[in-house]
Parts: structure tokens; sequence; C-alpha cells
């Protein structure tokens, strides 16, 4: 008797196109459905094209482009010929402490911990802004609210800075040393103006709203960051002397000392490879990987190895309190003069 069946390897073959069929309109259908997400179907799963790594955000700005030299890593720039001496000048045995928390101090003094910023939109009424150091500063008129955010409160004594993000532009204002005068009128020691989306450096030998001629709130640790999980920038910090000369992105000094075992600003340092950062509570981990792979930028004069951040009422200051285990020594300095492009401009070679 004669088998007109088709063998089994046919049937075989012929049920995976037919399966095979079925599947690609089913996709199909779901893509349709919901082009981003094929949420119309919970049990497909869509393949997602990675790019490049996006650089950080804020209310719908990148905190400048990713390939500036703020946000690119130097975990694997090489280590700069003088770093001991650095170190050591800075003070290698000396403690990092977290300049930054929630509450605010000394107590009852209505001056939060840290330097706030503040979202404005491009309706915000500018108001006219006289300089103590005019031919470095931006001229304005600067968007300030009614009732800015000031560093240390409205009462401070101290730096009274003041940094405006508006988020419709992508423009970021700063001042330093910020008083309000009669009427709308405002005084401060410099201001700087910066194009979030541009790599456009503060013209040669100009200061900023920092000693060191750079933006502030680029370097901030922001709570929303560590709560996601990863810094992708990296961190300010000041040091109480620093040399009479600055490194690219830094564009401006703010000391008499020539000798060159002082760190000279804008100086990039990264928290060492070998650092066992497991023992850390998770948010700590997150600053300190920042810190390892964005490493930490010379800005200013101040207190040895003192981090930036954002006063936040969601920061525990006894987690952040664990910032104060580390040491210089647990630091070295990096030559990140291989990054430049061009002199100018923040961004780099990756």
């Amino acid at each position: 008797m004669s088998n007109n069946r088709p063998p089994p390897l046919l049937w075989i073959i012929l049920l995976l196109l037919v399966t095979a069929f079925f599947l690609s309109q089913r996709t199909q259908s779901s893509i349709e459905a919901n082009p981003l997400s094929g949420s119309a179907d919970p049990e497909l799963f869509l393949p997602v094209i990675v790019g490049e790594p996006a650089g950080p955000t804020l209310a719908g700005c990148p905190v400048f482009p990713a390939d500036n030299m703020w946000n690119v890593p130097v975990d694997q720039a090489p280590l700069h010929p003088n770093s001991d001496n650095y170190i050591d000048t800075i003070g290698r045995g000396k403690t990092f402490h977290p300049d930054f928390g929630s509450g605010e101090w000394p107590p009852g003094s209505g001056a939060p911990i840290g330097i706030p910023y503040q979202i404005i939109s491009e309706t915000q009424t500018k108001v006219p802004v006289s300089f103590r150091y005019d031919d470095e500063s931006d001229p304005g008129p600067y968007p300030i609210p009614p009732d800015p955010l000031i560093e240390g409160g409205p009462n401070a004594t101290g730096d009274r800075h003041i940094l405006l993000l508006d988020q419709d532009n992508c423009l970021l204002y700063e001042l330093f040393d910020a008083h309000p005068q009669g009427g709308s009128s405002w005084t401060a020691g410099s201001g700087a103006i910066f194009d979030l989306n541009s790599h456009d450096l503060r013209p040669d030998g100009w200061t900023s709203a920092d000693a060191a001629g750079l933006p502030i709130l680029p370097g901030l640790i922001r709570y929303d960051e560590v709560a996601l999980g990863e810094i992708k920038h990296a961190i300010r910090f000041t040091v109480p002397q620093t040399q009479k000369a600055y490194l690219w992105p830094a564009r401006h000094f703010a000391s008499d000392i020539t000798n060159p075992a002082y760190p000279p600003m804008g100086l990039r340092l990264r928290l060492k490879a070998s650092f066992d950062i497991s023992g850390f509570s998770p948010e700590i981990q997150v600053i300190l990987q920042a810190m390892k792979t964005y490493g930490i930028i010379l800005a200013d004069n101040g207190s040895a190895w003192y981090l930036s951040g954002v006063p936040d009422e969601r920061w525990d200051n006894d987690t952040l309190r664990e910032l104060k285990q580390l040491t210089g020594g647990d630091f070295e300095a990096v030559d990140v003069s291989g990054y430049q492009v061009g002199p100018n401009s923040g961004q780099a070679n990756q």
C-alpha cells in the first residue's frame, strides 16, 4: 500500500512557517497599538536599540551635552605626574565632608545645608544687576524672582550664590554674593550665563559665580539622581589653598601661590579603583561610584575636601556622614589634557 503523506521533516517545516506567519502578524498589531512599548500584548518583548549614553538632565534640559568634560568618565584617564604633591598639600589624612543635607545649619538659622537652585520659565521678569567684577561678568539682566533661593538663606553672609535654570531655553544664570537693592535691582560680586546645550567656556581668564570660572550647578550632588541610582557627572569640591593657575576646562585662578605642589583650579581627581565601596549604604555607594567614574573637580577655595550638593529634606544626614570615612589618600589626580578638543570648548574626546 503506497504512503502519500509528507515525510515528518516536511511537517515540521510547514509548522514552523505557519507559526512564524502568525507571530509576525501578532507583532505588527501590537506595534500599531503602541509603537513605543507594544503594551497591547504584555507577553511581547521587542528589542531596544541602545544609542550613545545620555548625559545628565534637569527640568527637561541637558546639563551640558553628554560629551562635555563635566559628563565624561575619567576612570581610564592617566595619573597626573604631580598627583602625590597635590594630595599632600590638600591634606592626605584629612577627611571628606558632605557640604549639603537636610534641615538647616546652624539650627534655627533658616540656612539650608548646601547650594540651592531654582527652576524658572522664560516669562520670569529680568532685573538689572550691577557687578563688583563687571569686567568678567555677563551683564544680564538676570531673571531673578522676587523671593529667590539664596545659598545660606536670605540673611547669609557667605557666598550667597543664586542659581537659576530657565527650563524653556535651557539657560543657566548664576550669581555670586547676590544682594537685593531697593526696588527690583540687585548687586553681586560676579555673574555668568551658560547655554546648557553648548560646549562654550567662559572667556579665558574670566571668573564666573565660582572662582574657577566654571558653572556650579553641573557639579552639585542632587538627591533625585542619587535616588535613581546614578550620578553621571563630576562633583564640585573645595580646598583651602590653590595654585595661581588653572587647568582646562577651568578659566580662572584665585591665588597668589606659585608653588607647583599646590592644586590648580579645575584639577580633576578620582576615587581610587581599589577603594572598596561595598560596605557603604546604597545611596553613598552611588556617590562613591560617581567619584570613581567621573571624579571630582576643584572649583573654589574653601575647606579641605568639601563636597557640594543641593539641600533637600529627603537627605538622611546620618547616612551622608559615611562620606567622612574618605580621606585624601583615597584619591588620585588625573591628567585630562588629552580629552581636550579645543581650548575654548568643554567638549571632550572619549
